[in-house]
């Protein structure tokens, strides 16, 4: 049978490249072991399900538990909080009459079996099962507001009753832990008396993506079952762009083999492949990242978004809870400093902010044949022609822009990718409170440095030049362009426009203001 980089759905080892999911969290035998109950959060198509599946079938054929795993997102369409704890029962008949013995299942739902809602469900299984139950609830997350109380109040009225009258061990499963959930519905309550909404849970498991042993593992399961190699340049760059995240991996990996290559596996895979098959993928902006990107929109994401991009210090007041949620929906790194959690998120989030911009810039001001010449980009041409159109046109197009604390930066970078787009690519680097937005632009094969800062105060000039300097001999450079963007609303524009040539550590630096 033919195998696949998955890139949809739980994994099935019969028709999927796989890595042991089992291996990815430590200490799940402990927690069920000692009765507790436990969440296990990651982002999404990060391995949670297939993790799930796969520990189910372990743990029932070793014959200790009956362990169930249920999706309950069906339970989010119910018309009240009584119709949504029935079809959550109703989730867990129909999943334990496809992966449970007669003798191991619940009753059907009810009346009289959801009378009392999930919990007299569970209750009810819980006595007449000959065995201690482990329940998994996927998607647990997917239900809001008022519901998802109702849930986690149900589940914590039993808890005392284990393992004879409630599930001994159970996991809620989903994109965040319960911590984030007064950032989701917008308010801190919790009822009378306040406290938390999930008390009873002994711990919270982060699921992190593959490691770089794991995605070497995954891509020589495909070099085993076709004899189709990928070289060491190729895995390495695979797993700098995707920093392991399993479905970037896997799509990468489709793109690569199946799209580009067209399934011929005669070619051995190099670094050439990779990088297109990246482009090819930031373009085609899948369900993963768009899912991811539309994320953007909720305030506390949009503001660690935009201190990233900017280089920006947060406001400090929701910092904790505005970052530890970014970081559960996979959107930014695991650990400092804050910054996007791989290349291909660094690359696809200001590219689709930007998007509006992009697709507006007008023709004749984006014509590459004025900027490239004989195979050359003429990085000042096309410079001075942004202040031009920027002078112009910025205060119209910005006002009338949602994400303004990156407004300038973003307007820039769609300019440039209108023109390099068909030769050349641009790499970023951003991180939450460095002050600045780096850009390296390749082009054939010369390498232009941009360094983007709003000004701030009498120092941004000086901190600027420091900082380009230090980022061209990082990268054997000796000219980058430093482009300050006016904030000060009192300064006329003919003070703001400027292009001034500076030298700092040895390095021709040339000072464009804007």
């Amino acid at each position: 049978m033919k195998k696949f980089f998955n890139t949809a759905g739980p994994c099935q080892s019969d028709i999927h490249y796989m890595v042991n999911p089992l291996t990815r969290l430590k200490g799940i035998y402990e927690l069920i072991e000692g009765r507790s109950y436990f969440i296990i959060h990651a982002p999404r198509q990060t391995g949670k399900t297939t993790y799930l599946y796969a520990l189910m079938d372990k743990l029932n054929s070793e014959g200790k538990y009956t362990t169930l795993q249920v999706n309950i997102q069906p339970a989010a369409s119910g018309l009240d909080q009584h119709d949504a704890m029935r079809i959550a029962a109703g989730s867990v008949y129909q999943q334990a009459r496809m992966f449970l013995p007669e003798s191991e299942r619940p009753d059907r739902v009810t009346d009289r079996t959801v009378e009392h809602g999930l919990k007299g469900y569970l209750e009810i299984w819980s006595i007449k099962n000959p065995k201690p139950i482990v329940l998994f609830i996927d998607e647990a997350d997917s239900l809001m507001d008022d519901m998802f109380l109702i849930l986690l109040r149900q589940l914590r009225a039993g808890f005392e009753t284990r393992p004879t009258g409630f599930p001994q061990s159970l996991a809620l499963v989903g994109l965040r832990d319960v911590r984030d959930y007064k950032i989701r519905t917008g308010t801190e309550r919790d009822g009378p008396g306040g406290g938390s909404p999930f008390n009873i849970k002994t711990d919270s498991l982060f699921m992190t993506g593959f490691t770089f042993d794991e995605v070497e593992t995954l891509l020589n399961e495909h070099t085993q079952y076709t004899g189709q190699v990928f070289d060491k340049e190729a895995t390495d760059e695979i797993f700098r762009l995707t920093q392991g995240q399993p479905w970037l991996t896997n799509a990468l990996a489709n793109q690569i083999v199946a799209r580009l290559l067209d399934n011929d596996h005669t070619k051995i895979i190099t670094l050439k492949e990779v990088t297109q098959a990246r482009e090819e993928l930031i373009q085609r902006r899948d369900t993963h990242l768009d899912s991811l990107i539309d994320k953007l929109r909720e305030p506390s994401v949009k503001a660690v978004a935009e201190a990233v991009i900017a280089g920006n210090v947060p406001d400090f007041d929701n910092l904790n809870d505005a970052i530890a949620y970014t970081r559960d929906l996979g959107l930014i790194a695991p650990n400092a400093p804050v910054r996007f959690a791989n290349p291909i998120y660094r690359e696809i989030v200001p590219r689709v902010l930007s998007f509006g911009f992009h697709e507006m810039l007008p023709q004749e001001m984006v014509e590459p044949q004025w900027y490239i010449k004989e195979g050359k980009l003429d990085i000042e041409a096309l410079l001075k022609a942004f202040q031009r159109f920027y002078r112009r046109n910025s205060e119209a197009w910005l006002e009338k822009y949602s994400f303004k604390e990156t407004g300038r930066q973003l307007l820039l970078m769609a300019f440039l990718q209108r023109i390099i787009n068909a030769g050349g690519r641009v790499e970023r680097e951003m991180a939450a409170g460095n002050g600045r937005c780096d850009l390296m632009i390749e082009y054939g094969e010369e390498r232009h440095v941009i360094e983007l800062k709003l000004y701030k105060d009498s120092y941004t000039r000086e901190d600027g030049l420091e900082q380009i300097a230090g980022y061209l001999g990082r990268l054997d450079l000796d000219k980058g362009y430093l482009i300050i963007f006016e904030t000060r609303k009192t300064i006329l524009w003919e003070d703001r426009i400027y292009w001034e040539s500076e030298k700092m550590k040895g390095k021709d630096i040339i000072v464009v203001g804007m």
